[in-house]
């Protein structure tokens, strides 16, 4: 239920910013697209980052603990994508090298 609601609450506001920019020009429905991209992947990362730990914001040290824990699972997933591109930069992407030598007849 509590998912549903950040559901609509997130809809609410993607749907005001799309009505607010839809009779601008270019730049502004790229703002606005670029908002929306932005709102929903802050949602989605910090439902990732925090999914399945017990969350109280009671004062300002557990709001510090959360961005702590947000900025290093944030850090984290950016290391894993420059290890996993690093990897892949440095595979042998020749393809198959019988498939060359054969002679189509």
């Amino acid at each position: 239920m509590e998912m549903l609601m950040i559901f609509f609450v997130i809809a609410i506001l993607i749907v005001t910013m799309w009505v607010m920019f839809k009779f601008r020009g270019f730049q502004q429905k790229f703002l606005t697209v670029f908002l929306i991209v932005l709102i929903l992947f802050s949602f989605f990362s910090f439902y990732l980052a925090f999914n399945g730990k017990n969350i109280t914001i009671k004062s300002v040290s557990d709001v510090e603990k959360l961005g702590k824990l947000y900025f290093s699972w944030l850090g984290n997933v950016f290391n894993n994508i420059k290890i996993l591109t690093t990897q892949a930069i440095k595979m042998r992407w020749e393809g198959n090298r019988t498939i060359k030598s054969i002679r189509l007849t």
